[in-house]
C-alpha cells in the first residue's frame, strides 16, 4: 500500500499536544528535485499536555541530519514521522531535509507548476493521437499549442490540512502555533513566503511573520512571476502594500481581483471591525491547485481561475465567484488565521464562519436576494445530496480517517447556515457583539465549537445546548405543517422529523428559527414576517383577530436548512408566485409549481401544466421586478434533484424520462412566451461597455434565458447573431451553448475554439461545454474523446474536472442505461489515483446517490465502485470515500 494501513481518527481522543512551539526558523535550498529545507524549532514542554512523547509528522521526506541543542541525534524513523528522546527544558531541534517538488504530483507540500513529471505538457493522456476529425475530438489543425511556449515551472505550496509534513518534520497539527522566520535561496526571480518582507539580494529572500499561526497556513512561492500593484490604508491609517503575482502575460487579468480585494478589506472594518495586521498582502495565480484558494497568513495562494478575469475571457458568473473567493481568503486573517480551529474536528468553525461572511460581503456588493436565492440552490443540489445518503456526516464530525475527505458541502455551506440560524435567533445586535467577544478572547488561540457557542451565551444569557444539535447531528430534517383557522385564530402547527443517517439511527428534536409572514386574499400582507423558534418536536403557533383565513409564506429567506413539507394546491403556489413579498418565497413557489408539473409529467405522462406555464409567463413579462430575479425563475430545476424529489416520493427515477420531461416543459415555456421573447430581449439589452455589476449581470442572466427559448423557435438565429457580435465571454459562451443544447453551432464550436486555443482558462470552459451539452447517449463517448484532445492533461485538476465534472453533472448521460459514463469515470479516477488522490476522492462523490436508481444501474454503479476498491496500492483518501459510499 501507497499509504500506512488508515487509522480512525476521533474527536474524543483529542489531547494537547506536549511541547509548545516557541519559534520556527526555515531555509529552502531550492532545487526541482532536490530541494533541501533546514529547519530549526525551539520547544518547550507543555504544562497543559499529559503526553510526554516527542513525535514529529514527516511523510516522503529524505532525512539527511538532526540534531537536538547542536548535537547530532539519530531519532526513531516511525510510520508517519520521527521520535527522538528530547531534555526535560525547552530545546532547539534542528532537521535538514531533502524533498522532490517537481515529482509531487498530489500537489500537497511542495511541488511545481506547471506539472511536467516525465514528459509532455499532457501527460496523462493516452499514447496514440486520434485518427478523428479535429473538431471530433475537439481539437485544430493547432491542437496541442495552448501556450505551449511551454510555461516555466513555478514553486507553490498547499499545506492545508496535512501538507506541511511533506515539507519538514514538524507537530503538523492546526493546535500547534508559532512565529515563522523563512529564508528561500535559489534562482527565482520572485520568491515569497508568510509576512512581512526582511531582506532580499541577489539569490536570497527572507520572509518574518510576526503573527502565530499553525503549520497549515505556511506558504511559499518562488518563480517568474510579475505584480499587479495597489495598496490600502486601514481605517487607522496604516499603509498596506497589495500585489498579485501571476504569470507574464496574465497581467491584464488582475484588475478586477485587486479592487475586490480592496472592498474586502474596507467591509471587513465597516462591518465587523477587522483591521488587516501585516505590512504587505499578496495573492499569487497558480494554475495547477486542487482546491479554489487558500489563506494562507498573508500570501494567499489562489487557483487561477478563481483570481484571473477579463470581460473578453471570464463570464459574470466567474466575476461574482471570483469577488467572493477574494472576500472570504481574506475574510479568513481572523476567522481561520487569527483564531484557528483547535483540531480538524472544528474544520467548520472557521468555514463555516467565512462562508457567511463571504455570502453576507456579496449580499452587500450586490443583490441580497438573488444570492440567498443562489445559495439554497446550491445547498441543495450539493449538500441536501450528501445529508441523504451514504457521504451523510455532520456539521462537526466525530470521526473520520482521512481529512481531506471532510472538505465538504456539509462542513462549509451548511456550516454557514448554522452560522445564520444563529444570528437569526439571537438578533444582529447580540451577533456582532458575542462576535467581537470571540475575536477578544479567542485572539491568537486554537478555538473549538464549544468556545464559539460560550460567547453567545455569555452576550445574550441563552443556553445552547440543544442549538448544538445542529452540530453534532447529521441530516437534513423533515418540517411538515398543518394549518387551522377558526374564530378569526389562525394556526400552523410544525412536526419535525430527521432521517436517520449512517452511525446516527436516532435523532433528537432542533432548534428551527421559522421566519413566516401571512397575506390577505387580494394579496397584501396581513402579518408580516416574523421569526418563530420551534424548540420541540412537535410544535404550534397562533395569531388572533385575523379577519379571514390567510395564506402562509413559510420558512422566509430560508431560515432553516430544512425541507418543508405542506400539503397544497397549485393555485396557491401561483397566488405565492405572483404577491409573496419575500423574494426567496415568491421563487420558491415557482419552483414548486415547475417541480410538480415535471413530476406529474414523468411519473403520469401529464402534459406541461399551465398553472405553471401562465405563472412563469407572467413574471417573465413584469419588467418592474429584477432581472436577475426573473431569470432565476426561469432556471430548469436540476435534473439530480428531480431525481431525488422522485426517489423521496417514492418512485424510482429514470434519468432519461427526467431529461425528456424537462425538455418538453422548456419547449413549452418557450412556445407560450414566444410573441415575447423579441420585446423582452429590447428591454434587458445592454449599450454601455460591459461592467460585471449586478445591474447588467442581472440584465445578461434574463438574457441569456430569453435566448434559450428564443433558439427553440428560430433556428438559431438570434444566438449566431449574439455569437458574432458579443465582446465579452458572458454573451459569446452563453450564445454558443444555446446552439449547442439545439445541435446546432459546429460553425461556432470551432472558431470559438480557434480564438481561444492558447487560453487555459476559456479552455476549461469549451471542454467542459462539450459534455453538458451533449445529448444523453452521446455525453460519455464526447467525453472520452475528450481524454485524446492534445489540450487534455488529466494531472491539471482544473481541466480534469471539466471534463469529468461535466460528465458527472450530465444527470441523464452520466446515468444512460448503457453504463458507459461509469465505467468511462472509473477508469480515470484509478489512473488519476496514483497521481492525485485528494482530486480523485472528490470525485467519487459522483457515485454517491447510486441506491436511488433501478437495480440494473445499481448493479452497474456497485460493479465500478468494488473495481476502484480492489485496486491495488489506493490512496487512503479514496478507499475511504469508496467504502462509505459502497457500505452507507
Amino acid at each position: 500500500m501507497r499509504d500506512a494501513a488508515p487509522q480512525t481518527v476521533y474527536l474524543k481522543d483529542y489531547k494537547p499536544y506536549g511541547y509548545i512551539v516557541e519559534g520556527v526558523e526555515l531555509t529552502f535550498r531550492l532545487a526541482p528535485r532536490s530541494t533541501r529545507v533546514l529547519s530549526r524549532i525551539r520547544f518547550a514542554p507543555n504544562p497543559q499536555a499529559s503526553d510526554e512523547r516527542f513525535f514529529l509528522h514527516g511523510e516522503d521526506l529524505r532525512l539527511i541530519r538532526a540534531a537536538i541543542d547542536g548535537e547530532e541525534i539519530t531519532p526513531r524513523l516511525v510510520p508517519g514521522g520521527l521520535e527522538a528522546d528530547v531534555p526535560d527544558a525547552p530545546f532547539t531541534f534542528e532537521a535538514e531535509v531533502e524533498i522532490s517538488p517537481e515529482t509531487n504530483t498530489a500537489l500537497e507540500g511542495l511541488y511545481m507548476s506547471p506539472l511536467d513529471v516525465g514528459g509532455s505538457a499532457a501527460a496523462g493522456r493516452e499514447s496514440q493521437q486520434s485518427n478523428m476529425s479535429p473538431l471530433d475530438v475537439g481539437g485544430s489543425a493547432a491542437a496541442g499549442r495552448e501556450s505551449q511556449q511551454k510555461q516555466a515551472a513555478m514553486y507553490c505550496t498547499q499545506c492545508e490540512a496535512e501538507g506541511f509534513r511533506k515539507i519538514t518534520y514538524y507537530p503538523d497539527r492546526p493546535d500547534v502555533m508559532s512565529t515563522f522566520k523563512v529564508r528561500i535561496e535559489g534562482d527565482m526571480p520572485v520568491m515569497l513566503s508568510n509576512g512581512n518582507k526582511g531582506a532580499s539580494g541577489p539569490g536570497f529572500a527572507e520572509w518574518h511573520d510576526p503573527w502565530p499561526k499553525p503549520a497549515y497556513l505556511f506558504a511559499l512561492v518562488a518563480g517568474d512571476l510579475v505584480a499587479h500593484p495597489g495598496s490600502f490604508t486601514t481605517r487607522s491609517g496604516k499603509p498596506v502594500e497589495l500585489n498579485i503575482w501571476v504569470r507574464p502575460g496574465d497581467e491584464d487579468k488582475c484588475a478586477f481581483g485587486m479592487e475586490a480585494l480592496k472592498k474586502s478589506m474596507k467591509w471587513d472594518e465597516e462591518v465587523y471591525g477587522r483591521e488587516y495586521d501585516l505590512d504587505i498582502f499578496n495573492i499569487v495565480a497558480v494554475d495547477d491547485f486542487n482546491m479554489g484558494a487558500m489563506e494562507n497568513k498573508g500570501l494567499n495562494i489562489f487557483n487561477s481561475s478563481c483570481v484571473l478575469a477579463s470581460p473578453e475571457t471570464a463570464t459574470d458568473t466567474n466575476f461574482e465567484r471570483i469577488e467572493a473567493i477574494i472576500a472570504h481568503e481574506y475574510f479568513h486573517n481572523w476567522t481561520g488565521n487569527r483564531i484557528t480551529c483547535r483540531d480538524w474536528f472544528q474544520l467548520c468553525l472557521k468555514e463555516g464562519l467565512t462562508v457567511f461572511r463571504d455570502a453576507q460581503f456579496t449580499s452587500d456588493m450586490r443583490s441580497a436576494p438573488v444570492k440567498r436565492i443562489h445559495d439554497v440552490a446550491d445547498l441543495r443540489a450539493r449538500q441536501f445530496r450528501e445529508d441523504n445518503g451514504p457521504l451523510a456526516h455532520p456539521v462537526r464530525p466525530d470521526s473520520f480517517v482521512e481529512i481531506n475527505n471532510f472538505y465538504t458541502a456539509t462542513v462549509y455551506e451548511k456550516g454557514a447556515e448554522l452560522i445564520g440560524m444563529l444570528k437569526r435567533l439571537v438578533g444582529d445586535e447580540a451577533y456582532y457583539e458575542a462576535l467581537d467577544l470571540y475575536f477578544t478572547r479567542h485572539d491568537g488561540e486554537a478555538a473549538t465549537i464549544e468556545d464559539w457557542l460560550k460567547v453567545f451565551e455569555d452576550v445574550t444569557g441563552r443556553d445552547l445546548k440543544r442549538f448544538k444539535r445542529w452540530y453534532t447531528s447529521a441530516g437534513t430534517p423533515r418540517l411538515k405543517v398543518t394549518e387551522k383557522f377558526k374564530d378569526g385564530r389562525y394556526t400552523l402547527t410544525f412536526k419535525q422529523e430527521t432521517p436517520p443517517t449512517p452511525g446516527q439511527p436516532q435523532k433528537q428534536p432542533r432548534v428551527i428559527p421559522i421566519a413566516v409572514g401571512l397575506l390577505g386574499p387580494n394579496g397584501d400582507e396581513m402579518v408580516g414576517t416574523t421569526m418563530l423558534e420551534m424548540t420541540k418536536r412537535q410544535q404550534s403557533f397562533s395569531w388572533d383577530g385575523l379577519a379571514s383565513k390567510p395564506i402562509p409564506s413559510i420558512l422566509r429567506d430560508f431560515s432553516a436548512p430544512v425541507i418543508l413539507g405542506r400539503e397544497i394546491e397549485n393555485d396557491e403556489r401561483a397566488f405565492l408566485l405572483t404577491h409573496d413579498t419575500d423574494p426567496f418565497n415568491k421563487w420558491e413557489a415557482g419552483q414548486a409549481l415547475r417541480r410538480d408539473a415535471l413530476s406529474r409529467m414523468i411519473t403520469q405522462g401529464a402534459a406541461p401544466d399551465s398553472a405553471f406555464l401562465d405563472a412563469a409567463a407572467r413574471v417573465t413579462r413584469d419588467d418592474s421586478l429584477d432581472p436577475a430575479f426573473r431569470a432565476l425563475v426561469l432556471q430548469p430545476i436540476p435534473q439530480d434533484d428531480l431525481a431525488q424529489s422522485l426517489a423521496d416520493a417514492g418512485h424510482t427515477p429514470d434519468p432519461q424520462a427526467i431529461f425528456d420531461a424537462t425538455e418538453t416543459m422548456a419547449q413549452a415555456l418557450a412556445e407560450t412566451l414566444a410573441d415575447s421573447l423579441p420585446r423582452l430581449r429590447e428591454t434587458v439589452r445592454i449599450d454601455a461597455p460591459y461592467q460585471p455589476d449586478a445591474e447588467q449581470a442581472g440584465k445578461r442572466a434574463l438574457g441569456q434565458r430569453l435566448l434559450a427559448m428564443l433558439t427553440r423557435m428560430d433556428g438559431g438565429k438570434a444566438a449566431r447573431a449574439q455569437f458574432e457580435a458579443s465582446g465579452n465571454m458572458t454573451q459569446s459562451l452563453g450564445a454558443l451553448s444555446c446552439l449547442l443544447v439545439q445541435e446546432l453551432g459546429t460553425a461556432e464550436n470551432e472558431t470559438f475554439y480557434k480564438r481561444w486555443e492558447h487560453d487555459r482558462l476559456v479552455m476549461d470552459k469549451w471542454f467542459a461545454l462539450q459534455v453538458s451539452t451533449s445529448a444523453p447517449a452521446e455525453a460519455a463517448a464526447r467525453a472520452e474523446a475528450l481524454t485524446r484532445h492534445s489540450l487534455f492533461d488529466m494531472k491539471n485538476p482544473n481541466r480534469f474536472r471539466a471534463v469529468f465534472g461535466a460528465l458527472a453533472g450530465h444527470h441523464a448521460g452520466f446515468h444512460h442505461a448503457s453504463g458507459k459514463g461509469y465505467t468511462l469515470l472509473t477508469d480515470w479516477l484509478i489512473k488519476l489515483d496514483a497521481l492525485n488522490p485528494q482530486t480523485t476522492a472528490r470525485m467519487c462523490t459522483a457515485f454517491q446517490t447510486w441506491k436511488r436508481y433501478d437495480a440494473a444501474r445499481q448493479a452497474l454503479i456497485k460493479g465500478q465502485l468494488e473495481r476502484i476498491a480492489a485496486t491495488p496500492d489506493l490512496s487512503r483518501d479514496t478507499r475511504e470515500m469508496v467504502s462509505r459510499i459502497l457500505e452507507g
